[in-house]
């Protein structure tokens, strides 16, 4: 994971004027709000359509003790989950807050919109909401002191009991789950210049609006405002917590000045090892990963698979296309096996699945790959880069959803990819490239009619040959490549059946 430079936030001001009660009210739990103003559809796009005709101001940062706070410390103190907004209520959501400090230095504010007044209120900040150990310094609440995120509590898994299913805090990081899931990859509103050489820069949502859920509603709906020295933006959350947590996206995007590189729809996810490359890690477990796989559906009607890599040196991949129908960074093994890690839940953890809502024109899907040496950094990095710039003075608009799911909301019509390995060839010339699919009805029962496609940029590739696998149900294909003597080596593989591809096209970058 590239360490990230947090910038200061922008301070929000506020936009509408004060509209009724001057005083706090009391809500269950021991929490606050403070004074109501207007609230309507346009209020955070006009408040982000504001904020981009001015020159960006850094937000004041939490006091330096709170700051200074060490990580130990920061897990001394949490959220007393009998304060949660809407607790005690009939409402189908509660909501619990973050603490500021340590690499959250900068809060970001929350409010409670009641859509039937047209109203928004903000939540305000009590320290005697948390509850904390003894390694938990003695820290004034004094000061612009804020909540720095917020996490969202339903009955996902059955009636009655809340948990936890999605999180937003840090930048315009967030995560979600499905039923039975645990935490893996995180979502970001919002990618600017991955990788570029001059740096990036990490926009941030800056505040929240959350929607009182009526009785019995089946979703949760959020605007949040997005800020940065390059760009503003209003986007609007519609949640839908379930087996798979959905969430449809609005961004309305305000560049302050033209936007070459940017990533919408960007997913942050950990690959440190798997059979590809498990010789390189000392580790008692067969693969280590949140993720194991881009999946593509492009434009032109192809599906495509490209296996993660831990490189040595940084990699960038673009898929240039047009209006793709979907993308996402997957996990596809879920066998505790796979793993062995008895603590992680590997095998848990949920893949992402972008859909997006309109034609979004040519562009690429990019996928950025940054050597790492340990399981804890997020590593990996795949988002839509349009082809046009944004340019300023102008409003810049998306739609899509994304799908926190155990496998993709796609037509099952292909033979999935779902393990990969090599090494080298036993007589020394060249190394073996082992690609399983998965049991399909597809498969005919005389493997001799499958036709094998296999390419490569440089280098060169055997004729390779198609068994059936008897521990996946599903056939494997090998074959041999012999990679040149310097440089990368792209490789390209998929099965046809009377001419008609039947099986997802295996990308894959070897690297010496």
């Amino acid at each position: 994971m590239t360490t990230l430079a947090r910038r200061d936030m922008l301070a929000l001001s506020a936009a509408f004027a004060l509209a009724g009660r001057a005083g706090a009210d009391p809500l269950p739990g021991g929490l606050s709000l403070g004074p109501a103003q207007a609230f309507g559809p346009e209020t955070v796009p006009a408040l982000a359509k504001a904020r981009a005709a001015a020159p960006w101001r850094a937000a004041k940062p939490v006091p330096q003790a709170w700051r200074d706070l060490t990580y130990d410390q920061y897990r001394a103190i949490w959220f007393d989950t009998r304060n949660a907004l809407w607790r005690d209520t009939d409402r189908p959501a509660r909501l619990e807050f973050f603490a500021p400090g340590l690499y959250f230095p900068t809060p970001v504010s929350i409010n409670v919109v009641d859509t039937g007044e047209g109203s928004q209120r903000p939540v305000r900040f009590d320290l005697q909401a948390f509850d904390r150990t003894d390694q938990f310094p003695a820290l004034s609440d004094a000061g612009p002191l804020g909540y720095s995120g917020f996490r969202i509590h339903g009955e996902i898994e059955e009636p009655g009991r809340f948990q936890e299913f999605a999180v937003f805090q840090g930048a315009s990081y967030f995560r979600a789950l499905g039923r039975g899931q645990v935490y893996g990859l995180s979502a970001r509103g919002l990618a600017l210049g991955t990788a570029n050489g001059t740096g990036e820069e990490f926009p941030e949502f800056r505040a929240f609006w959350v929607e009182a859920p009526a009785p019995g509603a089946g979703e949760i709906v959020l605007h949040a405002l997005l800020d940065s020295p390059s760009v503003t933006g209003a986007y609007k959350f519609r949640i839908f917590p379930g087996t798979a947590t959905e969430m449809d996206v609005e961004a309305r995007l305000f560049p302050r000045q033209t936007l070459d590189h940017v990533g919408l729809a960007a997913g942050t996810s950990m690959f440190f090892f798997d059979e590809t490359n498990r010789h390189r890690f000392d580790d008692f477990r067969p693969a280590v990963h949140d993720s194991d796989g881009l999946l593509i559906d492009n434009g032109m009607g192809e599906r495509l698979w490209r296996p993660l890599a831990n490189p040595k040196t940084l990699q960038v991949s673009s898929f240039v296309d047009a209006d793709p129908k979907g993308f996402g960074l997957m996990q596809r093994p879920r066998a505790p096996g796979h793993y062995a890690d008895l603590e992680a839940e590997y095998h848990r953890r949920p893949s992402l699945w972008v859909t997006p809502g309109q034609a979004w024109g040519k562009g690429a899907v990019t996928l950025v790959e940054i050597p790492s040496d340990k399981e804890v950094y997020d590593n990996i990095v795949a988002y839509w880069r349009p082809r046009t710039p944004l340019e300023p003075g102008r409003e810049h608009r998306y739609s899509y959803r994304l799908s926190w799911c155990e496998t993709p909301p796609i037509a099952r019509n292909r033979l999935a990819v779902i393990n990969t390995r090599m090494g080298s060839n036993l007589d020394g010339d060249g190394r073996i490239a082992a690609i399983d699919f998965g049991p399909h009805g597809l498969i005919p029962d005389d493997l001799s009619r499958l036709t094998i496609h296999r390419s490569a940029n440089r280098g060169r590739t055997s004729g390779g040959i198609v068994q059936r696998n008897p521990e996946t149900g599903g056939i494997r294909l090998g074959f041999t490549f012999m990679p040149p003597e310097r440089g990368a080596m792209e490789l390209r593989a998929q099965l046809l059946l009377e001419g008609k591809t039947i099986s997802e096209v295996w990308l894959y970058r070897w690297t010496p």
